[in-house]
Parts: structure tokens; sequence; C-alpha cells
């Protein structure tokens, strides 16, 4: 099997189409390849061209699967997947066409859109991460987000959760990371703050590629700020309990109630206790999606 990407270029769209591709990968018995193409490589006038020939010369190997995320990679999918009418696409998220243009189209369920045949329903946006089941007893990782769309970032109410976490857990082995957004202000804060030995401090810029997801690996519980919604689901997914701490919400959308329906559920809690924190849930959303492809 033969997977063609149409990249925008965006990380975390990237690391939906990896979610899948590794999936697939694991599933099959076949060799399943992967071979990414940026929009900017696509230039509609060539796609259209490409109608005619039946293939466009951008392309290594003729597709069996595509698979587009991000409103501009759509158009894209739709015209390969006429060039190449063999092939199946997969849209990863609510597209902005008709669902019946595209072969499936894989939706978080906050969007609202009922499952059918063409439509793969799932909790959160799916990515690369397997639980490893290396998670050391005690270990806890915070990881902070910053100011977004609809959170508006306290310095001194995220701060006070940091302290009671550690305060609770003065045996515990805690590391602290920021993201792109965490303003410079805070981690300023956080490097001046006396913290204990137990409690370890790495920035964003300090931290190579992939360092979070190893780290989720070997935590047994994570703290996420609750702008971090996909940081949430990757946690759940590597098979840590999950904290949230709580933000200042400007503005409620289909993404803070996603959060809230994780909290409804109990499968995350506001909470500075680790004893508190739900089990792990097991969390494996590319591999349903993955196995859903297979069968049909």
């Amino acid at each position: 099997m033969h997977i063609v990407y149409v990249s925008d270029g965006k990380a975390g769209h990237r690391s939906q189409a990896l979610g899948l591709f590794k999936a697939l990968q694991r599933q099959s018995t076949a060799t399943v390849s992967f071979e990414e193409i940026s929009i900017e490589d696509l230039a509609l006038f060539s796609l259209v061209t490409g109608l005619f020939r039946r293939s466009i010369s951008q392309l290594k190997t003729p597709p069996d699967l595509i698979i587009g995320v991000g409103s501009h990679t759509q158009l894209r999918v739709l015209l390969l997947g006429k060039t190449y009418s063999k092939a199946k696409t997969v849209i990863l998220m609510k597209p902005n066409y008709p669902l019946a243009w595209f072969d499936y189209s894989v939706i978080p369920e906050h969007d609202g859109i009922s499952a059918s045949d063409c439509v793969i329903v799932t909790q959160g946006a799916l990515n690369p991460i397997v639980d490893e089941q290396r998670h050391q007893s005690g270990r806890i990782l915070i990881a902070l987000g910053g100011s977004s769309k609809r959170h508006q970032w306290n310095a001194d109410k995220v701060f006070t959760s940091i302290e009671q976490i550690v305060k609770q857990h003065p045996k515990n082995e805690i590391i602290i990371t920021t993201s792109r957004r965490t303003p410079e202000q805070f981690v300023e804060r956080l490097n001046a703050h006396p913290f204990l030995p137990h409690v370890h401090f790495f920035p964003v810029e300090h931290t190579p590629q992939g360092w979070i997801f190893e780290e989720m690996q070997k935590a047994e519980a994570v703290w996420v700020t609750e702008d971090s919604v996909s940081m949430i689901y990757e946690a759940l997914t590597a098979g840590c309990r999950v904290g949230v701490i709580a933000m200042d919400r400007m503005k409620q959308d289909r993404i803070t109630a996603s959060v809230d329906a994780l909290l409804a559920k109990s499968i995350v809690i506001e909470t500075a206790d680790l004893a508190q924190l739900p089990p792990p849930n097991a969390f494996k959303e590319a591999e349903r999606v993955a196995t859903y492809l297979l069968a049909h």
C-alpha cells in the first residue's frame, strides 16, 4: 500500500497523518510506504491537466490512499482522487466540501458529525503515539501551553497550580516543560523559582524533537494546561493518567466542549493530587481508524 500525504506544512497536521500511516503500517500484512508532497508543489493547473493524463509527474508511485489534513489540502486531495481513481481519499477533519466527495472523513466527535460508512468519528485528533508500557511509578510531567483563541494566560493562576502539584508530591520526580506559546515572562519566572532538587525544568527551546513524546512514555501522570487539547489526547494515547490545569476562558466553542466532555466522563480531572487522577484510558484512535480502513 502506498500512501500519499498532501501537506500544508503544519506540524500538528503532519502528526495526524503520521499517526494513521504508522497504525496502518503496524496492522497491514503488506508493505506500507509513505510519500509526502507539499501543496506548494501541487499547482492546480498541473492537477487539472493530470486528470486527462491519469497521472502527475510530482508523484513517484501511484497512490492507494490519499490523505489530507487542513482546509487548503482538500481540493488537491479531491483532484488527486479523480486522477488516480483506484485510490481512496481520506480527510482527517470535518471537510469544507460535501462528505460524499471523499471516500472517508475522520472527524473528531466535538465537530458533531454522526458516524456513517464514510465518516469515522474519533475522540480527538489522531497522533503517532502508542503506549510503550514504560511508565515509571510516581514520575510526573507538567506540560504548559499559553494563550490561544479561546484561552487567556493567567500567570498567577497557572503558577499556583504548579506549586500545588509540586507541594503535594515532595518524593516524586517532576518534569516541567513549556510550549512555543508560553509567555517569556512566565518562563523567566520558572527559571528563577527555587524549585526543590526533585523538580526539573526544561523550556521547549532546550528540548530536541520528540522529547515530550519520550517523556510521556516515562511519566505515570501528565498535567496539561487546558488550552493544549492535542497534548491532552497525546498523553491519554501514551497511557498516562491525565490532570488538567484550568485556564481563563475567553469563549466557549467545540474545542472547549471537547475538554468539558473529557472532564464530564472523568477521563481527565482538575486536581493537584496524583492519587485522585483517573486510571489510564486505552486511547487507540489511530489503530481503530486503521482497522476500519483496512477492513473496507
